[in-house]
């Protein structure tokens, strides 16, 4: 399974997220497929595209899996 460090950041926004690991090409495409129900967040169906993610979490989008540390 893939990982993503926050580096010196405290945590990063879903949308932001999709992006920069290059599951989406696009911040809008980013809030449509959040908005669609189409991303999970520790296996449960994330709809706010804003939603914080921190160390320890995991991110799941059209097959792809990313746990994120610190």
């Amino acid at each position: 399974m893939a990982t993503f460090s926050l580096g010196k950041f405290p945590h990063v926004d879903l949308c932001d997220l999709l992006k920069l690991e290059g599951w989406v090409e696009s911040g809008a495409n980013a809030k449509a497929a959040i908005a669609d129900g189409d991303v999970r967040v520790d296996g449960k169906v994330e709809t706010r595209k804003r939603c914080k993610i921190v160390s320890g979490q995991t991110v799941e989008y059209a097959g792809q899996r990313v746990t994120v540390t610190a």
